[in-house]
């Protein structure tokens, strides 16, 4: 019987790769990006130009050269906030489903779909 691990559990995320975010709390508060990876297991986004760390690279081959390099570094999906595509400012994300039966992405406070 395989071990169970805490947190393990997937949950379904309102956030997608691609979606424009605003980051509402910790050192990077008020900047927005765009969402390069969404890992649900874990409930943490990586977002472009946010919470970027340095971390030291060995060379790998002849492909790739060391050095210290800038790495985008995970953050918790409660700490940012879609941005509504009709007035640019945070909301929630909420689903509504269309006559034929589609899963659609609204924004909750304007009803503008995502």
């Amino acid at each position: 019987m395989p071990r169970r691990v805490a947190n393990s559990r997937r949950r379904s995320l309102k956030v997608i790769k691609g979606d424009r975010v605003v980051v509402l709390s910790g050192k990077d508060a008020g900047v927005e990006g765009i969402v390069e990876r969404v890992m649900p297991d874990k409930g943490k986004v990586i977002v472009e130009g946010v919470n970027v760390a340095k971390r030291h690279q060995a060379p790998r081959r002849d492909v790739q050269q060391g050095g210290i390099i800038d790495k985008a570094m995970p953050i918790d999906v409660s700490n940012v906030a879609v941005v509504s595509p009709a007035d640019g400012k945070p909301t929630r994300a909420g689903y509504r489903f269309t006559p034929e039966g589609e899963k659609v992405r609204i924004c909750r406070r304007t009803g503008a779909d995502l």
